[in-house]
């Protein structure tokens, strides 16, 4: 079912909340004052039923310029627009910053609306109607219709009823399986009930029960009830307006420009790369880093603006730029925005969002404007690739936070890219990463580059530890997926395994010459004294070199480590097992101290050869002696 919204524009005593009152028969200035002054200064929000039994709220916006900020919090949402005007004054400066406001902010359908006919004559609203005419002109209410109407005598409001009808049947149906967003244009208590907030649900669908959370920040609330049009609703849909009773919060900790959505589904951010315009019938050009106020949502925040490809933006022109921002906010890929000059106040441009959680980018780079133009007109595949090209290995999850977009939605646009060989994915238990393939071969080649470094340093280790590589490559992702990703470079064969060391696939430890040097040093004492373990001090002042060497001939099969303090040439510990086999045949059984004379060494030798061969089961202990196996 769709549901509309429609909303009023123009300027101050046009007539806008009059024209509201003949349509629904409410009156929407709520505030004592704005009765005293016959002026809106808040929005004001009613509803009424088309004669097709569809009902569509309506928001009243303030016309005077001092409430420029109230109007901008109450168009957003909006599906079809009142421009009031009236007869007796014609277009106003605020008539012409309101209809630049909407052109900016991309609403589609609109009607002009003539009020106060019966003030004037025919020949005048004639001259009124050309007038207007002229100044729609390449807009988006170009081709719309201008009614005549008089909200006093109810004159041309059928007319006016029966348009918003025929609008209505164009007009799309909001996504209920989009993530839900409600940014709060009001927020107030209710004796009995506490706090209330108000806004236009710009997706999806809320329920009473929900757990939500309010953005920016971390605070978290249940939704009580909610309200649709003054009626209580188990459910709230997009593009309805919508009261919500949220227990668990404070009035004081919420503002308008809050928005309200599902807990953990958004992320607060300062920075953001935009496309921006600015309106061409203004006399100021903002430069690099210009102070501006920034409106998106129902939000209100100071910015600099960070033109990425010139210095200067000049009256009708539009470029890509960043946003850095003085507070933190919550936004969406394709939310439009408008900008307005810090001093004095008023309209220059707007536009539309395509990164909301950016990093710093370079200016004048060809590189940032070829991703910013993809993210501008590409499909949502094309935009994702970009997103996973640029992220450092986020998950699903991740990227959904970060973008404000379904899980569901992701992981339907990833699988079309796996397909298309673009991206990677690799899957654990509860979380899911996908790589972009020109990045998992920079990941291979980081990893190659780290493996050749290590083999430059250790030439003699046969490879580097898994876990160093984790650490030095793959230390943004869980141990599990860098573990996957690992093994995925050695079923292709990029790098080879040896139990939980990694090599380069051509690679074959070897000596420099100042080690083979140390290799021969060490096997010649070995040989001189073949049961006597020399100290590593004697082979080397330094002890590291040493262990290395020791550590290569163990791997080469040319000496055995009995113990931490006991290494034997091969040949050595093979003539000590020979000897200890015939002695144990001959005598039944053999002591320390008859093998350490066997061999002509001390204790400490003859009982650590005992206990490592105790440890190959060839020989046992019983008592004082040790037997064969």
């Amino acid at each position: 079912m769709k549901h509309i919204i429609i909303g009023t524009a123009g300027h101050i005593d046009h007539g806008k909340t009059t024209l509201i009152r003949a349509l629904t028969g409410r009156n929407t200035d709520r505030l004592a004052e704005e009765q005293k002054r016959g002026i809106s200064i808040e929005l004001g929000f009613t509803y009424f039923d088309l004669p097709s039994g569809q009902r569509a709220g309506i928001i009243d916006v303030p016309g005077h310029e001092k409430f420029i900020k109230n109007m901008l919090a109450g168009v957003i949402g909006i599906d079809i627009v009142l421009l009031v005007v009236a007869a007796d004054e014609g277009i106003m400066p605020q008539t012409v910053e309101h209809l630049a406001i909407l052109d900016i902010l991309g609403i589609k359908k609109g009607i002009v609306v003539l009020t106060k006919t019966d003030l004037v004559d025919e020949e005048w609203s004639e001259l009124i109607e050309e007038d207007v005419r002229k100044a729609i002109k390449g807009t988006f209410i170009e081709n719309s219709p201008i009614i005549k109407v008089s909200s006093t005598k109810k004159t041309g409001i059928d007319e006016l009823i029966n348009t918003i009808e025929t609008y209505s049947k164009d007009l799309e149906e909001k996504n209920e399986n989009d993530m839900p967003r409600l940014p709060i244009d009001r927020v107030f208590t209710i004796s009995g009930f506490g706090t209330v907030v108000t806004g236009t649900l710009l997706a999806g669908k809320l329920e009473t029960g929900d757990e939500v959370q309010i953005y920016p920040g971390d605070l978290k609330a249940r939704i009580r009830t909610l309200q649709v049009h003054d009626e209580n609703a188990p459910v709230a849909y997009g593009g309805q307006r919508v009261a919500i009773n949220l227990a668990g919060v404070k009035k004081e900790d919420i503002h308008r420009g809050s928005v309200v959505a599902p807990v953990k589904s958004m992320m607060d951010t300062s920075l953001m790369d935009v496309k921006i315009k600015l309106i061409k019938s203004i006399d100021k050009t903002i430069n690099n880093r210009t102070r501006l106020h920034l409106y998106i949502g129902t939000e209100e925040v100071l910015c600099r603006v960070v033109l990425l490809d010139r210095d200067e933006l000049l009256p009708g022109e539009e470029t890509f730029a960043q946003l850095r921002l003085e507070e933190n906010i919550v936004a969406k890929r394709g939310d439009r925005f408008i900008l307005r000059y810090y001093s004095p106040m008023f309209t220059i441009g707007g536009g539309v969002i395509l990164e909301p959680n950016a990093s710093k980018k370079k200016r004048f780079d060809e590189n940032v404007i070829e991703e910013l133009e993809v993210k501008e007109s590409g499909s949502t595949t094309d935009i994702l690739e970009k997103i996973i090209l640029a992220d450092e290995l986020s998950s699903i999850k991740d990227i959904s936070v970060k973008t404000s977009m379904l899980v569901e939605n992701i992981e339907r646009d990833v699988k079309v890219l796996v397909e298309e060989g673009k991206v990677l994915l690799f899957n654990a238990t509860k979380e899911s990463y996908p790589i972009h393939i020109n990045q998992y071969r920079k990941l291979i080649d980081k990893t190659l580059k780290e493996i050749g470094s290590y083999h430059e340093r250790f030439p003699l280790r046969p490879g580097i530890s898994k876990e160093e590589i984790r650490s030095k490559v793959l230390n943004k992702v869980k141990p599990r997926i860098a573990d996957m990703i690992i093994q995925s470079f050695i079923d292709a064969e990029e790098i080879m395994q040896e139990g939980d060391m990694l090599r380069l696939k051509d690679f074959v430890p070897y000596y420099t010459p100042e080690k083979q040097v140390l290799k021969n040093n060490i096997i010649s004492k070995l040989k001189i004294n073949e049961y006597i373990s020399p100290k590593k001090e004697e082979f080397s002042n330094n002890s590291d070199e040493v262990d290395e060497v020791i550590s290569a001939l163990i791997s080469s099969g040319e000496i055995v480590r009995i113990n931490d303090e006991i290494f034997l040439l091969k040949s050595s510990f093979d003539k000590a097992l020979e000897k200890l086999k015939k002695h144990i045949l001959a005598n039944g059984s053999i002591t320390i101290g008859e093998y350490r004379d066997l061999l002509q060494t001390n204790r400490k030798v003859g009982l650590g050869l005992l206990e490592y061969f105790d440890g190959l089961k060839i020989t046992k202990r019983d008592g004082e002696k040790r037997t064969l196996i």
